[in-house]
């Protein structure tokens, strides 16, 4: 496909609107749409919550009269069915618009071409793939969770330059810098999920909500917007009242293994999943949550929770905070892997960005290509 460079230009503008609605359209997909006639944008808009109208209804709604005959740009292929509301594809069926490019085709099973299919069947020119990668940025998870059954896993950790978490004797607070953790907040804010261990709540009783008031300063928080679930696996009932986090709003969900009983008060809802060894299946309890339409996780934990989701191969990236402090050889390691016993053992990385957040550096690294 040969695009012009006013595709460009307003795709690109669909995207920087579908970025509005990262962090508020859970369990839906961000989405950005731009209407453009005689090559004027006359309508454009952004998905902003789940339930609410799609991006597409809203560019339309913009355009009104003058979306006939006109180009709509989507950073996703409308949609077919009927769900919370009715097809997109539909409605710009009956809008009158000439053309359509999305960015990328819908892996959603329920649409998955056929919104293209619909359009392409009313007459309307389509077209797809322009600044995919782009558009598939905004959706990692609802791209992975469409694709595979279960959600984006971010394992987020922190450690000091000679890769410590804390003193020999625990104490850990604070390893990064406040530009760091004001940058996790914003993580978890586009997380569905956040997941923690018994042993991190026993030894910290962190709160592992969000809190707007620590977000950046360069973030405004959007109109929509919610809690992530809390997840704390305790898969032997170690853990009881009080703690912090169920002292604060926000979802909490008590994962623990079938062989013991789960009896909390509201608002902590208990799961009982089948154990792997002595463990609670880390598989089971990621199938539960993108049965409950978890796009997205953040695994923030310690070392040994940490290292077993690395071990079981459920994750996509690796976030790592390293601050520019030595805690020493005694000081407690990153994660715990098993004992290895040979180099080709050794799980190879590569880097997706390193960028630097404060005093601190932030590491993003996924798989190595074999």
């Amino acid at each position: 496909m040969n695009w012009s460079e006013d595709d460009f230009q307003f795709m690109r503008r669909a995207i920087e609107l579908a970025r509005r609605g990262r962090f508020s359209t859970r369990p839906n997909p961000a989405v950005g749409c731009v209407i453009v006639k005689d090559g004027q944008v006359v309508g454009e808009g952004f998905h902003p919550k789940a339930g609410e109208p799609h991006a597409e209804v809203f560019a339309l709604r913009a355009a009104a009269e003058q979306a006939r005959g006109a180009t709509a740009y989507v950073t996703l292929e409308p949609c077919s069915h009927y769900g919370r509301t009715p097809p997109c594809a539909e409605a710009l069926i009956k809008s009158g618009v000439g053309r359509v490019v999305a960015a990328m085709v819908d892996p959603n099973p329920q649409v998955a071409g056929r919104g293209l299919a619909m359009l392409r069947e009313a007459g309307i020119e389509v077209a797809s793939g322009l600044l995919e990668g782009d558009a598939r940025a905004i959706n990692p998870g609802f791209i992975m969770r469409m694709s595979t059954g279960r959600p984006y896993i971010r394992i987020k950790l922190a450690a000091s330059v000679d890769g410590r978490t804390a003193l020999a004797n625990g104490q850990s607070k604070w390893i990064t810098g406040p530009q760091a953790r004001a940058d996790v907040q914003a993580m978890r804010l586009a997380h569905g999920a956040i997941i923690t261990g018994a042993d991190s709540v026993l030894a910290d009783d962190p709160s592992m909500n969000v809190r707007p008031e620590q977000l950046p300063s360069s973030l405004a928080l959007p109109q929509y917007w919610s809690q992530p679930l809390r997840v704390v696996v305790d898969g032997r009932a170690r853990l009881a009242p009080p703690l912090k986090m169920t002292e604060i709003d926000g979802p909490m969900l008590l994962a623990s293994t079938q062989a013991y009983a789960c009896d909390w008060p509201s608002p902590v809802e208990c799961w009982q999943g089948p154990s792997k060894g002595e463990k609670l299946d880390l598989h089971a309890l990621i199938a539960e949550l993108a049965g409950r339409q978890i796009n997205t996780v953040m695994v923030e934990a310690g070392a040994s929770l940490a290292g077993a989701f690395l071990s079981s191969g459920l994750w996509d990236e690796l976030i790592l905070y390293q601050a520019p402090k030595m805690m020493g050889s005694d000081g407690r390691g990153v994660v715990n892997l098993p004992e290895l016993a040979e180099m080709a053992q050794v799980p190879e990385f590569q880097f997706k960005d390193v960028r630097r957040v404060g005093a601190d550096l932030r590491l993003t690294l996924v798989r190595a290509e074999s």
